[in-house]
């Protein structure tokens, strides 16, 4: 079914379903004193680890999330799920890592029958999320902005997945198409009259805005999650207006590509003014951070990576730490900066901690909630986090690619069968200096994690396997 819808119409649209009883637990709902907290987690796509004021960027101006970590709290060892876009968000949805969850590239073989296009494979029926285990625990779900984990019509469309409501894209190809003629709202193509015929007239980034915004306002009595994972600033690069860049002495793309940051954190701070408003903002955690590295890095202008080595697409620093700033006045402290190691595997268990929920079994994630409320965790979790592995591997027809944090330890197995490099980022978060021969129980200790952490996918398959 394919209908017309205006843009002054965004604002009115309502998604069918009712979020279900089912599943939720008897346990308090952390610090929050048994009431549930509304849960939001905006995501950029392509924003580089140092693309913030708050995390040294000296161009592009970003005064509200730049406000919002001075009112939060700043992580500066935060870590995406994946080197691109699909497969992270796959991890950040079901909790697994990527040696685990449905989703491990933007594209896969093998695809089932009707439900993967262009290789695209989808979550399944039995792929648990976030948003599923909130919405059984009585959450109002919502998503807008991309999605990524599922073709039209096939098993992985959010309303399957936990979402009682979504207006957006649904796969990483159609994302960037700013002007698009139509987003999916629900199951329905929704079409956009003012772009038709390739007119230019509705910035999608702007209709995804204002449904975050209806949603807060429809659901300020009640405990909801809502997903932003934003579209932008991934190329193409396009923006209506280059705000105070137009002048500048830098390349065409380099002033598009900060005016669609600034946009962006212009929106970020709508959200929070509004959460702020409506006077909610001491019972909702805002989440802010970005799905993977930066995409160009823009050196020598930018320098979007800033410290980090290489960019989106590696399992080195630069593709995969992302900036992080969680807000929530009173309950997670203001202006303060916080070196806790986490990822986006553990954003399942730290929401399910968050409502008192039970969170399954089968994930690799931990609960970090208790990180969310000191800029130092309590020992015994900082014990844990030092203690444990965090993994993530990259995965072509022709290369494979590992990588593991273990304390201060970061090990890179290269491609081609190239030896375990091994970084100590406390003194070295460039990843300059291989230190493997150096700390050999180190690296025996990680090979031996490498040896079972992760399980075999008919739709990855490893290079050497594919004849």
């Amino acid at each position: 079914m394919v209908s017309s819808i205006r843009r002054r119409d965004f604002l009115k649209l309502t998604g069918a379903g009712v979020a279900g009883l089912l599943g939720s637990f008897p346990e308090q709902a952390f610090a929050f004193g048994g009431e549930k907290p509304n849960i939001i987690f905006i995501m950029a796509d392509d924003l580089g680890y140092a693309d913030l004021g708050c995390y040294g960027q000296k161009f592009i101006k970003t005064p509200h999330v730049d406000r919002m970590a001075t009112e939060g709290l700043k992580f500066t060892q935060c870590y995406a799920g994946a080197v691109v876009c699909a497969p992270s968000r796959s991890v950040l949805m079901t909790g697994q890592h990527t040696g685990h969850t449905r989703i491990r590239g933007n594209k896969g073989v093998n695809t089932p029958p009707h439900d993967g296009q262009n290789g695209r494979i989808p979550l399944r029926p039995e792929d648990f999320t976030v948003a599923k285990l909130l919405q059984n625990a009585g959450y109002r779900t919502a998503i807008t902005g991309k999605w990524g984990l599922g073709e039209p019509g096939s098993t992985g469309l959010p309303n399957d997945h936990g979402f009682d409501e979504w207006l957006g894209y649904l796969n990483q190809d159609h994302a960037p198409d700013y002007y698009t003629d139509f987003l999916w709202h629900n199951k329905e193509k929704q079409t956009i009259p003012e772009n038709a015929g390739k007119k230019r007239r509705v910035y999608s980034h702007d209709l995804l805005t204002e449904f975050a915004l209806d949603f807060i306002g429809k659901n300020k009595t009640r405990p909801f999650f809502l997903y932003v994972p934003y579209c932008i600033p991934h190329a193409e690069l396009e923006v209506p207006h280059l705000e105070s860049y137009a002048d500048k002495n830098w390349p065409e793309d380099a002033k598009i590509f900060a005016a669609m940051i600034t946009r962006m954190d212009r929106d970020v701070g709508r959200i929070l003014d509004l959460v702020d408003k409506l006077g909610i903002a001491k019972k909702t955690i805002v989440f802010f951070c970005s799905d993977n590295g930066s995409a160009k890095g823009w050196q020598g202008i930018f320098d979007s990576c800033g410290p980090l080595r290489e960019k989106k697409g590696s399992v080195y620093e630069g593709g995969i730490r992302t900036p992080m700033v969680v807000r929530c006045p009173g309950k997670v402290p203001a202006n303060e900066t916080s070196q806790a190691v986490w990822y986006f595997a553990d954003f399942l268990p730290t929401a399910a901690q968050l409502g008192g929920i039970r969170p399954p079994a089968n994930i690799d994630g931990i609960s970090v909630a208790e990180v969310l409320y000191a800029a130092k965790p309590p020992k015994e979790l900082a014990t844990k986090l030092s203690n444990r592995f965090l993994y993530w591997e990259d995965i072509g027809k022709k290369e494979f690619s590992q990588a593991v944090r273990y304390g201060d330890y970061k090990a890179v197995r290269p491609p081609q069968g190239k030896p375990l490099e091994l970084y100590n980022l406390k003194n070295d978060i460039g990843e300059t200096t291989d230190i493997a021969a150096r700390h050999p129980e180190v690296v025996a200790k990680i090979e031996k994690y490498l040896e079972t952490c992760r399980t075999d996918s008919i739709h990855w398959p490893l290079p050497d396997s594919r004849g």
